[in-house]
């Protein structure tokens, strides 16, 4: 059984400040940005945003885009019809229901199309200060090789480590894991030999 305590001070001290790497100004311009970065990198959905949020700054105006123009403008994030659907429908939804702003509630958030569980506390981490821990790609792979979880799926990934990490610690190791995964534990060819902690990792120890 890992050392959850000792891992997480490590992780903390190496990662201390570590932030959304996703550039947003407001609840609505990360709400955006978080469903267009599904199975793309963050570079890829800023250099989008950069000029997007520009000319559509709020919910109004990309509920009254044609769908096909935000599809020429998102393209380059991949999946790009899908996303541009669901941005549209979400956008009219928070205009209709919501008064143009996005919800504070993890219920209100995965109502709107396209916004699972991880991109509701994502939002709801990074713009209203709740504590959460979304569990994406890179904190499922992360948590489950160290040992802070023990899960085959995001959703009980989840459930472990809010059970193990501190409340208070929720949003800010969400960060750690997702830029370990980044820098050093990656999908294909982690790089244990340089890992500060391999020799605590369980997936380092059964080699």
């Amino acid at each position: 059984m890992s050392d959850i305590g000792d891992i997480l001070k490590r992780l903390e001290a190496h990662y201390l400040g570590a932030r959304p790497g996703l550039v947003f100004y407001s609840a609505f311009e990360l709400l955006i940005a978080t469903m267009l970065s599904a199975q793309t990198t963050d570079r890829q959905v800023n250099a989008v945003t950069a000029t997007l949020f520009q000319k559509y700054p709020d919910a109004r105006r990309f509920c009254a885009l044609e769908q096909s123009a935000l599809e020429n403008m998102i393209k380059s994030c991949g999946f790009y019809r899908t996303k541009a659907a669901n941005i549209k429908k979400t956008c009219c939804i928070l205009e209709e229901k919501f008064g143009g702003q996005v919800p504070g509630t993890l219920d209100e958030l995965q109502s709107l199309p396209g916004v699972g569980r991880k991109t509701a506390n994502v939002v709801l981490s990074n713009a209203f200060g709740v504590a959460a821990i979304a569990v994406d790609t890179h904190v499922f792979r992360v948590s489950n090789r160290l040992g802070l979880a023990h899960a085959g799926n995001v959703e009980e990934t989840e459930k472990q480590l809010m059970k193990n990490i501190p409340k208070d610690k929720w949003s800010d190791a969400h960060h750690w894991l997702i830029w370990h995964g980044r820098k050093l534990c990656s999908a294909r060819n982690p790089k244990c030999g340089e890992c500060f902690l391999a020799d605590v990792c369980e997936h380092n120890k059964k080699g």
